[in-house]
């Protein structure tokens, strides 16, 4: 993986003050070099600039970027972010063409195979990415991102200049770009966060790639284009095929992404989703006399203070111990105390350039730069949930039938905290029950469905479309932030169009939650993991953590120039952090209600002193 960044306009000679631009062009890599610091790079010519930051993954030696090509007297540039699964596939016909390789990149891959077939390339791609091209035939800039939105593509237009980035924080290296909310934005924070509506960067006027889209930069303006999308299909398998067709799928694309010239390890948390790769990606290696490095993630003291509930039954650690009896992998359990956690969540509001997962966020960004110690890339078993349908919403009959988004459907725990009038103000009801309907609106339906039928595909539609994009968000920044390149089997885009159209009743057999999944992988688990019910990710049930989330809280409030305070409620505070904490009532998906609050309350005050952006219209 890497970071990427530039700038367009057509209407300005960027040679004209060369040195100025760029010292821009190092000024936003500069900003988001913790996406890979192997090499880097820059390319500027009269309308556009490319700024690379590397992490070596694929030709170590020769893949620098930005990469340029020159065929047919025209210049061709690069600067890519991701990785191509099928390269091995796409170079044949590539070579036939006569396209002569100086690497054994996918980038060149990527680069070659524009020119070669034309804007509409990227469908031919398997992978996970967002680049740029400079078209020098066309005179136009091309941004790309993958189907399901895996890696990340931030974009701002001022006064014809379109600026772009891996990051939000590249563009604000731009020197007519500066930090700027809105009322939307704190929409956005309090009534979608730590999700956002796609294409949203939050920040007033940055905007983002859409999953599935391309968009095209010409002298005529900006033109986003759609590549992919879910589409409903009748499903004519019988269960037997369909568990062959998810098991063939669920390997291919595991084995597809062992691919590199770096060695691959992979997170195992001790449910099915992470034991399924582990075990696939173990026998991988194994087969060519390699051993697989696994790490599992915990907090120090949670066999002490753990407390089970119906989010969060049990614990992680007994599982993990089963899975690495049963296959030779180098584990190594991983733990965080919740003082470094508290002060993680600073950094990790850096990651993301907004408030996340409060400790889900910052617990994950601590592992990362532990697992990168070991290894540059790693395999998760995040997704599968979303596609499978793992999470109580999908069966649960009162958070299925919901008439908004199934895992956050009280606003009234969203502004617990928050001052009337502003409250008032916000009309988040209204507000995120917009997002919601517009994202009906895109469903797509099969004729003939009854209303269960409809409702399920809703559920599975918003699953992939909003909490599995921040899933994926969350993993890049975390993972990225110390250039760790995590990678997504279960987001494949394959297994996401085929399991989504195959019927609940053959994902939930005898009443068990992804028993499709299982039965697909009954050859590879030991039945203690096969048949363990979910559990999320861990947290840390120290009473201390809630303890110090507290003392920070209270001393923000204590501080009139504390920039939460223009919305806060000072009374509300200092009486919900002297309630008993609520450990088993998430707020959004299974952050829980208490701890997570305040901290996501300390992340969205640390954002606005760090990013210190303009308010306008409020």
């Amino acid at each position: 993986m890497c970071g990427i960044a530039g700038f367009c306009n057509f209407r300005i000679d960027f040679l004209q003050n060369g040195e100025v631009w760029e010292k821009v062009l190092t000024d936003m890599r500069e900003s988001i070099d913790h996406r890979g610091r192997d090499s880097d790079g820059k390319f500027l010519r009269s309308h556009v600039g490319f700024s690379h930051a590397r992490l070596s993954i694929r030709d170590i030696c020769r893949g620098t970027q930005p990469m340029i090509r020159n065929v047919g007297g025209y210049e061709y540039v690069i600067v890519y972010n991701g990785e191509i699964y099928n390269t091995d596939e796409l170079m044949p016909e590539l070579s036939a063409a006569g396209y002569e390789f100086e690497t054994t990149s996918d980038t060149e891959v990527i680069l070659y195979a524009y020119i070669h077939h034309g804007i509409d390339f990227v469908e031919r791609l398997n992978g996970i990415f967002a680049f740029a091209i400079w078209d020098g035939k066309h005179e136009r800039l091309m941004l790309y991102r993958d189907r399901v939105g895996v890696k990340p593509l931030f974009y701002a237009i001022r006064d014809y200049t379109l600026v772009f980035g891996s990051e939000i924080k590249a563009l604000f290296r731009f020197p007519d770009i500066r930090p700027e909310v809105d009322m939307n934005s704190f929409r956005e924070i309090f009534g979608m966060g730590p999700a956002r509506t796609s294409g949203n960067g939050v920040f007033r006027g940055v905007n983002e790639v859409k999953p599935g889209e391309y968009a095209v930069y010409t002298v005529d303006g900006f033109r986003p284009v759609r590549y992919w999308k879910l589409e409903s299909r009748i499903h004519t398998d019988d269960y037997r095929q369909t568990v062959e067709k998810v098991s063939f799928l669920v390997r291919d694309a595991i084995t597809r992404q062992m691919v590199s010239d770096v060695p691959v390890c992979s997170f195992l948390s001790g449910g099915i989703d992470s034991s399924i790769v582990t075990a696939i990606a173990s026998d991988y290696l194994t087969e060519r006399g390699a051993r697989l490095n696994t790490f599992s993630f915990d907090f120090r003291d949670n066999s002490i203070f753990f407390q089970s509930n119906s989010f969060q039954p049990e614990r992680d650690r007994p599982f993990v111990d089963i899975m690495i009896s049963h296959y030779d992998v180098n584990h190594t359990y991983l733990e965080c105390d919740e003082e470094l956690l508290a002060d993680l969540l600073y950094p990790a509001v850096e990651a993301k350039d907004l408030p996340g997962m409060a400790d889900i966020d910052a617990s994950l960004l601590y592992f990362c730069s532990l697992v990168k110690e070991h290894n540059k890339v790693a395999l998760t078993g995040e997704c599968a949930d979303e596609i499978f349908g793992g999470y109580p919403w999908f069966y649960r009959e009162d958070l299925f039938w919901t008439d908004g988004f199934p895992w956050s459907r009280d606003m009234k725990t969203r502004t617990l905290l928050l001052r009337d009038d502003f409250i008032d103000k916000l009309k988040l009801d209204e507000y995120v029950y917009d997002r919601y309907t517009d994202s009906l609106k895109e469903v797509p339906y099969l004729d003939g469905e009854n209303a269960e039928d409809r409702r399920r595909r809703e559920v599975a539609y918003l699953n992939i479309k909003w909490f599995m994009q921040t899933l994926l968000d969350r993993m890049d920044r975390t993972s990225m932030y110390s250039a760790l390149e995590a990678r997504v089997p279960f987001a494949d885009h394959r297994i996401v169009e085929y399991v989504f159209n195959v019927p609940w009743n053959m994902k939930y057999r005898e009443g068990m939650a992804k028993s499709l999944l299982r039965d697909a992988f009954r050859d590879l688990l030991p039945a203690e993991l096969l048949y363990r019910k979910k559990s999320p990710y861990p947290k840390t049930y120290n009473p201390n953590y809630e303890k110090v989330l507290a003392k920070n809280l209270r001393n923000i409030i204590s501080d009139p120039n504390s920039p939460i305070m223009s919305f806060i409620d000072e009374k509300k505070v200092l009486s919900f952090v002297e309630a008993p904490a609520e450990y088993g009532k998430p707020w959004f998906g299974q952050l829980m209600a208490a701890p997570q609050l305040m901290a996501y309350m300390i992340q969205v005050n640390y954002w606005l002193e760090k990013y210190n952006p303009a308010v306008i219209g409020m």
